[in-house]
């Protein structure tokens, strides 16, 4: 059988993904209520993404020029607040993670941007819930980006919209 790691994926990356999903899964399972199963699933597309194609500044949620992330399958925001975490968001602290889903908490699921009631939710560009939500946000941030590009241009605004669609 071959191998399927390409020359750039080591076991560094191994570990990291195998940590992510597991670590998703444990947000899950303590708050009793969510879907482990697409944060695990998606541990390698995020890692990936997150890693090496992303740029955001974690200490600066609303640089204009940062790329964004559109989670359309908000049932998977337990990855999302795993991945926000792991970048060094601080308002997505452990103690944030681990009361996950709960009433009151800065985690709630399906978040959105506006959702200041729980705190600071940068770095949360929009999640969804309604089918075909999520897209749709996705092609509208896009074009906005695209837009102040040409109107400001490139080298002020010079990001990507990156988005993960399912039910």
């Amino acid at each position: 059988m071959a191998e399927s790691k390409s020359k750039d994926f080591d076991d560094i990356d191994d570990l990291c993904i195998r940590n992510i999903g597991v670590f998703a899964a444990d947000v899950v399972q303590k708050a009793n209520s969510g879907h482990p199963g697409a944060p695990m699933g998606m541990a390698p597309i995020a890692h990936v993404l997150w890693s090496r194609h992303l740029r955001f500044d974690s200490n600066d949620p609303n640089w204009v020029s940062r790329d964004r992330f559109v989670l359309s399958n908000g049932h998977a925001c337990a990855l999302l607040y795993t991945m926000l975490h792991l970048n060094g968001y601080k308002q997505f602290s452990l103690d944030a993670l681990k009361n996950f889903r709960q009433l009151g908490s800065p985690c709630p699921g399906h978040p959105e941007n506006w959702m200041h009631e729980y705190g600071d939710m940068g770095g949360i560009e929009v999640t969804t819930g309604p089918l075909g939500q999520g897209i749709s946000n996705a092609v509208g941030l896009a074009m906005a980006e695209a837009h102040l590009a040409k109107v400001h241009g490139s080298d002020l605004i010079d990001s990507f919209t990156f988005v993960t669609a399912g039910d």
